[in-house]
């Protein structure tokens, strides 16, 4: 044998594709495998789910931190209970409603609050929680209040001759599960395209980006309203499901709740949103059963992040599935 030659290291073999797949068929037969309670937690993660992957277009892809999320959320939750209550419209019609109306509603109050930089734009969008959670409390004659909402109808489906409700708790599951893998694909689609890219410009260098022609504030105000948007339809899946809604669905609670999703997942990836939503809303939602152990686990998982994760899990996923991706 030559000096020069080499011996030919074998490839390995490239496990993505397994593993992609195992995970798939573990989301499936998730109703089946676990309790009817840890299915319950995985119905409340994939709601929240959607407001975090908006919010992950505004902080993640375009640099923009916001606290708003909250408010869109309850915003949501209120169109589709009261379409649902007062009209009998179908559940595709109240998520696209409340989709629609949050969206809308995040244009008038966009434009001022956009112009508004840093700290000055995180106060202002922490007083749209504020203000939707005193409309929703004392604008009695359309949300009754402090009574809030109730006996909102589970999902219900109209198509053509056929008609069907989603009940028990396995069933909506699998339809919280298509709604989130919906809104994934539509979050991969706007971030893969030219418009994605220019929001990445403007997260770097929003003065470069405006330079070379790209209109920023113009992207900021629509990805502020795709992130509102984002959140109503989370609200609407959640109105569905407790089949209740009252001022507290405005709570700075789940503000927080979805921005440590983003940032403790990984700002500016998909993988790391669908990973907060599992660890920081699923698994505290199962440990509810254990109160005393619940605020625990979600503190040392804030403090693994603060000091071992600064970025979050999404780097820690990309290198596991590089290092399984079969290269030499």
């Amino acid at each position: 044998m030559s000096l020069t030659e080499t011996t030919a290291q074998p490839r390995r073999r490239d496990l993505r594709i397994p593993l992609a797949a195992l995970l798939i068929a573990l989301a499936v037969a998730a109703p089946f495998i676990g309790s009817r309670y840890v299915t319950h937690s995985l119905i409340i993660a994939l709601i929240f789910m959607l407001p975090a992957h908006g919010l992950n277009l505004l902080v993640g892809y375009t640099g923009l931190l916001s606290l708003a999320q909250a408010a869109f959320f309850g915003i949501g939750a209120y169109a589709a209970g009261l379409l649902a209550v007062h009209y009998g419209t179908p559940f595709y019609v109240n998520i696209l409603a409340a989709a629609a109306i949050a969206g809308g509603l995040a244009l008038p109050l966009g434009i001022p609050a956009l112009r508004l930089r840093a700290t000055s734009f995180v106060m202002c969008t922490l007083g749209f929680v504020i203000i939707g959670q005193a409309i929703a409390k004392n604008w009695i004659s359309l949300t009754r209040g402090d009574m809030g909402l109730s006996s909102i109808p589970k999902p219900h489906f109209a198509l053509g001759p056929w008609s069907f409700t989603i009940s028990g708790t396995t069933n909506f599951y699998y339809l919280t599960l298509a709604v989130a893998l919906l809104a994934t694909l539509l979050v991969w689609a706007i971030v893969r395209s030219p418009a994605g890219r220019n929001m990445v410009a403007i997260r770097e260098n929003e003065t470069l980006a405006e330079s070379v022609g790209i209109p920023t504030w113009r992207y900021k105000l629509i990805v502020f309203m795709i992130s509102a948007a984002f959140a109503g339809a989370g609200g609407s899946l959640y109105a569905h499901y407790l089949t209740v809604v009252s001022p507290l669905t405005f709570q700075m609670y789940y503000s927080t709740t979805v921005l440590i999703i983003v940032l403790g997942g990984g700002a500016g990836t998909i993988s790391g949103t669908i990973i907060g939503s599992l660890l920081f809303v699923g698994l505290t939602e199962a440990l509810r059963v254990a109160p005393e152990m619940r605020m625990i686990v979600y503190g040392l998982c804030l403090l693994i992040l603060v000091f071992w994760f600064k970025k979050g899990f999404a780097p820690l996923i990309n290198r596991f599935w590089d290092a399984i991706g079969g290269a030499k």
